[in-house]
């Protein structure tokens, strides 16, 4: 019995002992190797704003620079919603708001939940292509429509009563391939899907040779009705000349018409906005005689204020009563290379006729636009997104980082957290090139001639531990600018990955290093003009010392690297750096 005792009291002890234990605070431990970034500041300084300064009627186009392609737009009332593609980038589908279609808030992104994307194991180019979204009038509720080329998605939509509040759905897959979907819903309440597909089996004619589809769909079980799908377009305008990459279609109804709207030849050169009219929705569709209506394709190559590949366009009712189109457009610096992306352009629609036409989008296009009647330009001010040249600073103290911040391939929150002094990155075991979340913080290059610099302390524990700025275009083709180390020593240095096309492997280059002290913080630095960036650094927080010489931005280009994005400047830090130091 005593010992019966004995025991028992010995497992109380022991209970109340781990108990107390189980109440301590756990003491994380500290990751030493993980970089923190502080003063940030972006600068652009492209000579077309500083050469065409704005009147008190103007405002810049393009209204979203950097990479903000294949734009759609919606509204209710007098609040207006713009959607833009995102790729492999998080969170997904960034969205805009405005109340006049010149000052515009970004809300982020539709799909900022992993339940709602998973892009972790995409190349950048794939992920979420060319979104679509719609306002039902009749069940008061918005549409995201899009195709997802990753985790199985396919096409899909997303909805909520109320994009303000962010609040968008889990996605809702739908039955159908192809690419760039939108919804139309008639004013009789019913709706339908558009899309591109492939031609029918057996019927392809040419390499590009695609159809636009339309289906019926049933709102309330959210799914496209089986065996009403109709090829309405085959080919494009006139099929004797074949035509390429019909897509991005959208249809309207105006005085009991509807037309049919959607891009022709290809995201490129030969890029271009032609229209077709129908008595009803499923057709037949008849082309405008005077198509295209938008196309920057028939000037010079080499031209001053360069405005190019422009289509994939959606058209609204301005608050003026006017129409205005959204669409994409790029802006090639002086080697005609692509490294800021096709970006969101706008352009006053003249539809007093039976066709509506791109105002001045059958000319050489202009950097400014006057603004709608009763409208003020107050881009840059307080919360409106900033366009032409200016000047962003971030010292990462506040509750909310601003949503231009992105990740790649997985949430920025999965690798960021708040720091006494700024932001701290912790690393993943991933690298750059690899096709896998990288714990980069990224921000678009939005201008052909910018800087963009940061203090970062880091102190790397061996060679397998870099941190630093990257310059983006693909897990393929960018720059690593960072601090790593070798033996007892730390090292800053640049790396060049680069791939030829239809390599299997990416050559990886060290262009220059430097033995360096990190006993304070250090700053970092990436400037260009045009096609030439240099990457400095600073030991002093005042003289800049250039490390590499002057280096091409050609592997920062679409034209280059291919893919359908541009240049992203990141904050990086990985535990798997493969840059080393001879």
């Amino acid at each position: 019995m005593k010992n019966t005792r004995q025991t028992i009291w010995t497992l109380i002890a022991l209970l109340i002992t781990l108990n107390v234990y189980a109440k301590q605070p756990v003491k994380k431990d500290k990751v030493t190797n993980a970089p923190v970034f502080s003063a940030f500041t972006y600068e652009g300084t492209d000579e077309v704003y500083s050469n065409n300064p704005l009147k008190e009627n103007e405002f810049y186009n393009p209204i979203l620079q950097g990479c903000y392609p294949d734009p759609a737009i919606a509204k209710k009332g007098d609040d207006y919603f713009m959607v833009c593609s995102s790729f492999a980038m998080f969170p997904g589908v960034p969205i805009f708001h405005s109340k006049d279609l010149v000052n515009w808030t970004d809300l982020g992104g539709v799909l900022n939940r992993e339940s709602q994307l998973d892009v972790s194991d995409c190349g950048i180019s794939a992920g979420i292509y060319a979104p679509g979204i719609t306002y039902n009038s009749y069940n008061d509720t918005f549409y995201m429509i899009t195709t997802g080329f990753t985790g199985g998605l396919g096409n899909f939509i997303v909805k909520t009563k109320d994009p303000l509040k962010k609040n968008w759905s889990d996605p809702i897959k739908l039955k159908f391939d192809g690419i760039d979907p939108s919804i139309f819903f008639d004013d009789d309440g019913k709706a339908y899907v558009v899309h591109n597909d492939a031609p029918d089996q057996g019927k392809e004619l040419y390499v590009g040779h695609r159809v636009i589809k339309i289906w019926e769909y049933d709102i309330e079980n959210d799914q496209i009705i089986e065996g009403t799908d109709k090829i309405i377009v085959d080919g494009g305008v006139d099929l004797a000349k074949k035509p390429i990459w019909i897509e991005a279609p959208h249809i309207y109804k105006k005085d009991g018409k509807y037309y049919l709207m959607c891009a022709e030849g290809g995201t490129g050169g030969w890029h271009s906005e032609v229209i077709f009219k129908a008595d009803n929705p499923k057709g037949p569709y008849i082309p405008a005689p005077n198509n295209p209506i938008l196309t920057q394709r028939y000037f010079n190559r080499v031209r001053a204020n360069k405005v190019d590949w422009a289509g994939h366009a959606d058209i609204i009712e301005g608050p003026d009563g006017k129409h205005y189109g959204v669409f994409l457009a790029i802006r090639p610096n002086e080697k005609q290379r692509v490294n800021t992306g096709r970006e969101t352009f706008i352009l006053p629609v003249d539809w007093s006729g039976e066709w509506p036409v791109f105002e001045n989008g059958l000319i050489p296009m202009e950097p400014k636009l006057q603004l709608p009647e009763g409208v003020e330009n107050k881009t840059g001010q307080g919360e409106f997104f900033p366009n032409g040249n200016f000047t962003y600073k971030e010292d990462f103290s506040g509750e909310q980082l601003d949503y231009r911040w992105i990740g790649l391939r997985g949430p920025r929150e999965n690798f960021l957290e708040k720091a006494a002094s700024g932001i701290r990155i912790k690393p993943f075991e991933n690298n750059i090139k690899e096709v896998k979340p990288t714990s980069t913080l990224f921000y678009r290059q939005m201008h052909k001639n910018f800087s963009y610099s940061v203090t970062m302390s880091y102190k790397p524990n061996n060679e397998k531990d870099l941190a630093g700025i990257v310059c983006l275009q693909n897990e393929h083709s960018n720059y690593v600018f960072g601090v790593t180390k070798k033996g007892n020593d730390y090292y800053l240095l640049l790396q060049r990955n680069s791939k030829q096309r239809f390599a299997k492997e990416v050559n990886s280059e060290v262009l220059a290093s430097t033995k360096i002290d990190i006993s304070k913080p250090i700053g970092l630095q990436v400037s260009a003009k045009g096609d030439n960036y240099d990457f400095s650094y600073s030991t002093n927080d005042s003289d800049l010392t250039n490390l590499g010489g002057v280096v091409s931005g050609d592997i920062l280009s679409t034209d280059v690297a291919g893919g359908f994005t541009g240049c992203l400047l990141g904050l990086y830090a990985t535990s798997a750096n493969d840059a080393i130091v001879d």
